[in-house]
């Protein structure tokens, strides 16, 4: 499989990309690394990236993540495996991934469960996160950007 067009080889989108990359450094060190994985695991997920699902995937293992928690966080519902917060930063991730299946958005509801976990920079930090992975997702979706030669800190 080839990429319909090669975005991280034109000037535009590498330039995007930059900048991309440095909103991203905004919240690095503020959420739990295994936090950040797992939200943009689910979001590469549910958006079918899996140039995303392949690097972070990748990356959390190395990391030290368990095989049992990654294979599961399709499942994390039904899962033992998660936290309290991390289940609360799951739904968040999923609720602000799908925003076009809900009317009224995130429900007051995800959002208070979130808070509960969560303080203010690390909320941030997660809406943060979840904008910067959708916009990811939808980048290699867009052009059909193959996965699965990825390399644990390949792009750090």
């Amino acid at each position: 499989m080839q990429a319909r067009f090669n975005y991280y080889g034109n000037p535009v989108g590498e330039k995007f990309q930059k900048y991309l990359n440095s909103a991203a450094r905004a919240f690095e060190s503020t959420l739990p690394a295994e936090t950040a994985f797992l939200c943009m695991i689910r979001a590469s997920q549910i958006n079918g990236c899996s140039v995303c699902t392949d690097m972070h995937t990748k990356d959390a293992a190395h990391a030290g993540e368990t095989p049992d928690r990654l294979n599961l966080v399709a499942a994390w519902r039904e899962a033992k495996a998660f936290t309290d917060a991390e289940r609360a930063a799951l739904e968040l991730t999923e609720q602000g991934t799908r925003v076009a299946d809900a009317a009224g958005g995130v429900p007051d509801e995800i959002w208070a469960n979130a808070a509960r976990h969560y303080d203010d920079d690390q909320l941030a930090a997660l809406v943060s996160l979840i904008a910067v992975i959708n916009a990811y997702n939808r980048l290699n979706v867009i052009v059909r950007q193959p996965a699965g030669d990825y390399q644990p800190g390949q792009w750090s």
